[in-house]
This record gives structure tokens, sequence and C-alpha cells, in this order.
């Protein structure tokens, strides 16, 4: 060929087979063909290297083989990717008389997941013999038989297709017939004997001749059957059907008793030679019979069994028609019924290979299951279309012929739906169309794409101070909505410094409840707030995680004792010494006690009761509930005693109420020497009256200054929180503020406090709390640690707090000291 052909012609023939074999490769079918009755073992084709597929991947992507309804035929050796033969392949028995045969394979590998498509030709040899119906056949002939007479046989049938499966009759030396064989394939004429010599039944009443069919096939197969030829006496005519073949349309499923056509044949003969009587010839198959009945006498052909177009899709029926003569004399014709098909099977549904479960994070593309659709209907009752429930992330992709693919068609998240239930429909193209469906559960595999989540990103806790040790104040609950091992949360700490010591040392959170335990005491006096953050950490690969902030508020106990201040200089160790002149009047401030506490609310308020004197004599001071002035209640004379010794009982208002007491010594001085006196006095109370004076301007300048700062500092934040949205970190505004009612007023409150208020990084909340001294503690013992219904208290805002705080803490606090020290 390339002798004949020029370079250009040699370029355009290399070019075509490239063209060719890239079309075939790219076609996604490679087809191979081998003999029936192979042998165990036999070579059918490298259906690796042809799939393109290394022989080292075959194991770990899960190489496998798949024949619907085909059994083990073939196998593949997954050494070498050799596709052989595993057990007898026998072509008749896998495709009947089909003129195409072949074994279709799913060649399925997984990582990625791939399907090939594989066809395998069984070529048929010649196996099968011919075979006639029975080893012998009877022909009854009237002597009076015209010459040339014709009469039928049933030809042989070979199970083999092709070249093995024509055949060639011959028929044994006789002098009386010759065989007729047809030279085309027929059906109006069948295999028949003619007569070429008059019969004569006193010289040859039977005759005994042997039909051989044989076969091209190589080796030649053939087969023969014993005719009997017996003459029988006078009866001329044989009756005559008006055709030799009737063609007749049925559909499938008739119902019984459906007429099917009338026969009608005719004898020239008279009386009984010429009574017609139908049947089915003696060598009709069983099937027929059960499914076709006959009238004898009106030749009507009738359904009586069930009519499968999918069974058979024609009936070849024999017919004779025998007259009443001495002999009886048979007149044949053929009946070809067609069955017209019906849309009377739903299509087949299978799922061939599942890739589950799939993660939520598969991108949109990936191949879930394969589904492979069938129907055994014809035409249009037998095109088969897939469809899916809508609604669904999924849809069909048609890949060869009846498969299709359910792959990813839109992003999953298990969140929303862990679970898809897909219906799968396959209806045909009939009229009516029937369907079919299938459900596919698809279950959504879990990634870690939740952290855990607070319900609040805040809490507010309250502790009594003096706790014990390791005791519960609170639990933590984070919710994560993954799954498994993606939801375990576990919770810790965010360590931190709290002063100088760490966060650990005060509180601690077990890892998996969420409970919160104070390690040690907390004390108020030291610690008023601790806030601190606790995070939850779910156990995903990476794990997600997120924080909460705790303010934990320790409430204040009556655990301390007022503190009485003396003044620098006194005339005695623990007692106030003051001169008195004798001349004062009633009402006279002659000394004022000073005194402590410190705790808060109510257990700091205090309170000031004179003891009786000894003797039950009647006192001329008095004190002050409230100031703890000591003033006059009378005049003083000379019947007083020089020397009054006052006890000042100092009481705070806690349950239980401490105590603490103040001894003052006033001495009374004439009013002559009042003068001398109060000059010697001026050094010692006058330098006692100074320091008082000023730490009440002190006092003054800084109640004043600290107040102006808070309101200062109230209105910078309300003006922000009207200009910018609430911010949502540990340091933003807190909830509405917890004020409680005083029916009373405020409370005296004069000692410099050492209290620290710890939280996380930035500024200080603007939360204030404040306690009505007149009314009991808000938190019963039994409920220490949280937070319970309190009377007289109403949540405000801002503003209202700064005026509440003004009017009952500021300006009574202030002006009630400023007169009394004044």
């Amino acid at each position: 060929m390339y002798s004949n052909l020029g370079d250009s012609g040699n370029r355009h023939l290399l070019l075509f087979f490239i063209i060719l074999i890239a079309w075939e490769t790219g076609s996604g079918q490679v087809h191979y063909w081998v003999p029936e009755e192979a042998k165990h073992g036999t070579f059918v084709g490298r259906i690796a290297q042809d799939l393109g597929l290394e022989l080292a991947e075959l194991v770990p992507r899960l190489f496998r083989v798949a024949s619907k309804g085909r059994g083990d035929l073939l196998e593949v050796n997954l050494q070498n990717g050799v596709l052989f033969v595993n057990s007898r392949i026998d072509r008749e028995e896998l495709c009947g008389r089909s003129a195409e045969c072949s074994i279709h394979l799913e060649v399925i590998v997984d990582r990625p997941l791939q399907v090939f498509h594989v066809e395998v030709e069984v070529k048929d040899i010649n196996d099968n013999p011919p075979v006639f119906p029975g080893t012998q056949r009877n022909l009854f002939i009237a002597e009076s038989r015209p010459l040339d007479s014709w009469f039928p046989l049933e030809g042989a049938s070979d199970a083999d297709i092709g070249e093995n499966a024509l055949l060639t009759y011959w028929l044994s030396s006789n002098e009386y017939f010759s065989l007729d064989v047809p030279t085309t394939d027929q059906q109006v004429k069948p295999l028949g004997l003619v007569l070429r010599k008059p019969l004569d039944r006193e010289e040859s009443p039977e005759l005994h001749l042997v039909l051989t069919a044989t076969d091209r096939g190589k080796p030649e197969l053939t087969g023969t059957v014993q005719l009997l030829v017996k003459v029988l006496d006078a009866n001329d005519n044989a009756p005559a059907f008006d055709r030799t073949l009737y063609a007749v349309k049925l559909p499938e499923n008739v119902p019984n008793a459906t007429f099917v056509i009338k026969l009608n044949a005719s004898d020239l003969d008279e009386g009984l030679n010429g009574d017609i009587i139908y049947s089915f010839s003696s060598d009709v198959s069983p099937d027929i019979k059960f499914k076709f009945y006959i009238d004898s006498l009106s030749g009507k052909i009738i359904a009586i069994g069930h009519i499968d177009f999918e069974e058979s899709k024609a009936y070849k029926i024999p017919v004779e028609a025998i007259d009443k003569g001495l002999p009886p004399l048979a007149g044949h014709c053929t009946v070809l019924v067609e069955v017209l098909d019906a849309n009377d099977n739903a299509p087949e549904l299978t799922v061939t290979s599942l890739s589950l479960p799939i993660s939520e994070d598969a991108q949109p593309g990936t191949v879930i299951i394969l589904i492979n659709v069938s129907d055994q209907d014809s035409g249009a009752n037998g095109q088969v279309t897939c469809s899916l429930t809508p609604q669904v992330p999924f849809k069909l992709v048609s890949t060869f012929k009846n498969y299709y693919s359910l792959v990813l068609d839109r992003a999953l998240d298990r969140e929303t739906v862990a679970n898809y239930e897909v219906v799968v429909t396959a209806r045909d193209a009939g009229s009516p169309s029937l369907s079919v469906t299938a459900t596919v559960s698809v279950e959504v595999a879990d990634v870690n794409d939740n952290a855990p989540a607070f319900a609040h990103p805040e809490y507010t806790v309250f502790v009594r101070e003096n706790n014990p040790p390791g005791c519960h104040i609170f639990t933590v609950s984070a919710r994560d909505a993954d799954a498994q091992e993606n939801a375990l949360v576990s919770y810790s700490l965010v360590e931190r410094r709290v002063g100088e010591r760490a966060l650990s040392s005060y509180v601690s959170v077990h890892a998996e409840s969420g409970k919160v335990y104070a390690l040690q005491p907390l004390d108020h006096e030291e610690l008023e707030l601790l806030q601190f953050q606790v995070s939850a950490r779910d156990a995903g690969v990476p794990p997600l995680g997120s924080n909460v902030t705790l303010q934990v508020f320790v409430l204040d106990e009556n655990d301390n004792v007022p503190a009485v201040l003396l003044p620098r200089l006194g005339s005695g160790a623990g007692a106030l010494s003051q001169l008195v002149a004798r001349s004062v009047g009633a009402g006279h401030v002659v000394a004022k006690v000073r005194a402590v506490d410190a705790d808060s609310g109510y257990n700091a308020w205090l309170s000031y009761e004179l003891q009786p004197v000894a003797g039950g004599a009647h006192s001329p001071f008095r004190v002050g509930l409230y100031t703890g002035e000591i003033s006059t209640t009378r005049a003083l004379d000379e019947a007083d005693a020089p020397r009054q010794r006052l006890l000042v009982l100092v009481k705070d208002h806690g349950e239980p109420a401490l105590t603490a007491t103040a001894t003052v010594l006033l001495s009374l001085e004439d009013s002559g020497q009042a003068p001398k006196a109060s000059s010697r006095a001026s050094t010692g109370a006058a330098g006692a009256e100074a320091a008082l004076v000023d730490v009440n301007v002190y006092l003054i300048i800084a109640i004043c200054a600290v107040s102006s700062l808070l309101v200062l500092t109230l209105l910078l934040y309300a003006a922000q929180r009207c200009s910018a949205p609430p911010s949502q970190g540990a340091c933003g505004p807190g909830k509405p503020t917890l004020v409680c009612s005083s029916a009373v007023g405020s409370w005296s409150y004069s000692q410099q406090r050492r209290q620290r208020v710890c939280s996380a990084e930035g500024p200080p909340k603007a939360d204030l709390m404040a306690f009505s001294p007149s009314l009991p503690p808000f938190l019963g013992s039994e409920n220490a640690g949280k937070l319970q219904d309190v009377d007289h208290c109403t949540e405000v805002g801002p503003f209202k707090l700064i005026l509440k705080y003004l009017r009952r803490n500021f300006i009574i606090y202030s002006i009630s000291h400023l007169f009394s020290f004044l």
C-alpha cells in the first residue's frame, strides 16, 4: 500500500488512522470476541491495558467487573489485567436464536469513581446438530394421487446461527418420491415430497424413507427422520385451503376466548369424502396447544392462553383439514400470528454502585450512585426516561444508553439536612405510560464547620463572699451544631492575671460539664468583681471554639466589726477626751464619735447608741443615732460630776449585727475657768479639730470630684451608645443597672477602702449597684451565689441611674456630712 502512495498520501492515511483510533478510545467502550464453549482460562483481552489503567491501580482502586444476569462467565486476573473465560459459555443458552450475542460488562473502579463499558461478542460454533420434531413421520397417501402431488414435511431445526444453521436435505434413494427443497427461507411453502411415480398400494403398501439434514458448519453435523409412507386406497381429492398462509396480528394480553381467525378449506369430493375436520398438525408444539384452540367444524381459531409479546413475538401454527373419506385426505396451511406489543411491563430500575455517605463539603459534580434502567417492552413502550424528586441538591446525568449517574448539583449542609430520601422515577413512553420508583437514602457526612456557640455572650453571676472552697457557682453550656466528635465540646479557662495572681487560683471549670467552681473563699473587701472568659472547643480537626464572658459579683456579708476612729491627739489611749464648759445650754454638741465598717450596704450602715450610766442615773448627754454627735439634753449645773465617762455602742445593720464600743471622757469646766481651759485645750483639742476640719474638706472635695467624674463618664457613655451600635465585646455596656429604693436615705461611710474590680483588658464597665440601708439584705444565706427576686428593685437606664445616684447618694451624703462637720 505504501509503495503505491506518495508521501502526501501516507500522511493523510496515517492521520485518518489516528483520528479513527482516538474516536474509538473516546467512545468509552471496548469490544472483544470469544467463541462459545471456550475452555476455562481462555484469553479474551488485556482489559486493563485497553482501558488505560495501570496494573498497580487495580487492587487499590477496587477494580471489579459486573455483568447483569450473566453470572461469572468472564473474570479478570488482577495481577496482569487479562480478561479470561471463567466458566462454560453456551451461546444458544445465552442468546437463543438471536443473530447478535454479546456479554455487556461494567468495569467499575473507585478513587475516583469511574465506569467503563465492555462488550464481549460470543461467536457461534457448530455444536448443535439439526434436529427433527420426531424420529419418525407417518404419511398417509392415497394411491389415486396424481403425479407431482406435493406432501409437506416438517423440516429440521438447528440451534446454531449463520452458516452453522443453514441446512441441506437429502432423501434416501427411491423411485417414487423426490425431495422439494425451497430455494429461500420461505414461510409459504415448506419442505415437501413430490410424487414422481404413481403409487400402487397392492404392489407397495408401505414405503420406508430416510430424510437427512446436514448443516454447513465445520465439521458438518447431520440429523435424520424415518418417513413411513402408507399408501391408502382411493379418496381422490384432498381438502384445499383458499390460502396456504394466513397472517393475522393479535395484541398481547387479550382475554380468553378471543377470536383470532377463521380458516376456510374445500373438498371437491362429495359425501363423507367432502366433509372436512380442522385440526392442528400432529407435530405442532405443545405451547401452541396451550395458547390456541381450533374449532374442528368451523375452522375458527380462538386464543385460550396468555399471549405475551415478551415471551414470543410470533406463532407459526400448522393446520390441516382432513376429510372423512376412506382413507381420509388432508389439506395443509400455515397460520402466522404476529403478536403486537402492549405497554404491560413497567421499567426496571437497579442501583449498581454506591458512594455513600457523601461529605457535606463535597464539590458539585461528585458522582454518588450509578443507576441502570430497562424495560422488557419494545418501541416507545420500552423507551425509558429518569427523573428525580424536586428540591434535592442532586441531578441525573445520562452516561451510556440506559445508565444514569446521580451527581451532586449544589453544596450540602448537614446541619440543615442530614439525610435525603431521593426518589428516582423511571417512566416509559408508552400510552398510558408506566413508571417505577426507587428510593435512595443519601446520608450527609459531617465536617467540622460549626464552632460551639453559647446562648449569650455574657453571664452575670452573684456569689456571697466567704464561700466554701470548691463550691459550684455557675454552669456554662455551649451547643455545637455538628455531629459526633465534631460536636464534643470541652471547656477551659482563658488564663490571665488577676492582680499578682493567676486566674486559675481563683476559679476552675470542669472540661466536660462546664461547671465553674470557686477554688478559694472570695473576699468582697478585696475583690468585688471578677470578670473572666471561658473557652469552648470541639473535638474536630481542626478544632473550632468560642468564648463567653462571666462577670462574678462578690456579694458582701457582715464579716467586719465597726471600727472607731480616734483622733491623733487624745488624752488617753482608746478613749476620746473632750473639755466641756458648764455654761453650755441644751442641744449643744460637745463631741463626735466617728466609726467606719469595712463592709458595704446594710452591713456598713452604722448607728450609735449611748449605754446607760451605772447606778441608773440619768445622763445629761445623748448621741445622734446616725451622726455619732454627742450633745447635751439640758443645761449643765454644779450637781453634775466634773468628769463624765460615756460609753457609746456602735452597731451595723447586718444580720447578725456586729457592734463596737467607744469611750468618751468629758471634763466639765466652770465658766470662769473656761478661758483658761480653752487656752490649755487649744494645744490638744485645736490640733484635733484642725485635723477634723482638714478631713472634712478633703472628703467634700473628693466626693465632688468623684461625682463629677462619674456624671461626665455616664454622659459620654450615653452619647456613645446613641451614636454607635452596641458593642459585643467583654468591655461593652452591660445590662440595665439594678438600683434599690431607700426609704431612709444613704449611710455614712467615710473610710477610704482599697477595692479592686477585676475584668478583662479595657476600661471597666459603667455599671453601678446601690443598696437600700433601710431594708434587709436581699439575698438569703441559703441562696448564696444565685440572684433571686429582689423587692423594691427595678431595672433603670443610664440617665435614671444618674438622677437616683445624685439625689440619694451624693446630695444627701454631702450635705449631711458638711453640716455635721461644720
